[in-house]
């Protein structure tokens, strides 16, 4: 029987050490680790997602709150455990957020693989017009279908990253 993952699901905090593992081995260090413990620390956090496959967590994204524009929220981290990477199931999992972030409405903003976060449902070519601390050619909007230009202020908790 071939193994596949679950849908996401919103994490719990016993999935904590599990995440923090799936951290280190998708980017190879614990600096997206620390960046989620310090998102927590501060209440910044507005969402965690994991996706299991079988007993264990394959996948997982984080959602913050922006600084500014208010009501905005970051993308990061974004996981895919290496051994099932390439199947589909970060598209999955961040297609079906980017379908909730047009369906609500709710600007959701990502630094990243523009052809990535693209095909799973993202504007790499309105985030343009943004102005933001990190490369705009690697940012990416979903959620709004107009964007007009913003400046984009995350939390001092992404400070060094």
């Amino acid at each position: 029987m071939i193994a596949t993952p679950q849908f996401a699901r919103d994490m719990k905090r016993a999935d904590e050490a599990a995440v923090d593992a799936l951290l280190q081995a998708a980017f190879g260090g614990t600096d997206e680790v620390k960046l989620v413990q310090r998102l927590r620390r501060s209440g910044r956090i507005a969402g965690e997602q994991v996706m299991p496959m079988g007993d264990r967590i394959v996948g997982y994204y984080a959602l913050s709150h922006l600084v500014a524009p208010t009501g905005w929220l970051a993308l990061a981290p974004v996981a895919i455990a290496p051994d099932v990477q390439g199947r589909g199931y970060g598209k999955r999992m961040i297609g079906m957020l980017s379908e909730w972030a047009r369906l609500t409405q709710t600007p959701v903003v990502v630094v990243g693989d523009p052809k990535f976060y693209t095909r799973a449902g993202f504007d790499a070519s309105n985030a343009q017009q943004f102005e933001s601390p990190y490369p705009v050619a690697v940012t990416a909007v979903a959620g709004i279908a107009e964007p007009k230009p913003a400046v984009l202020k995350y939390g001092r908790e992404f400070d060094g990253v």
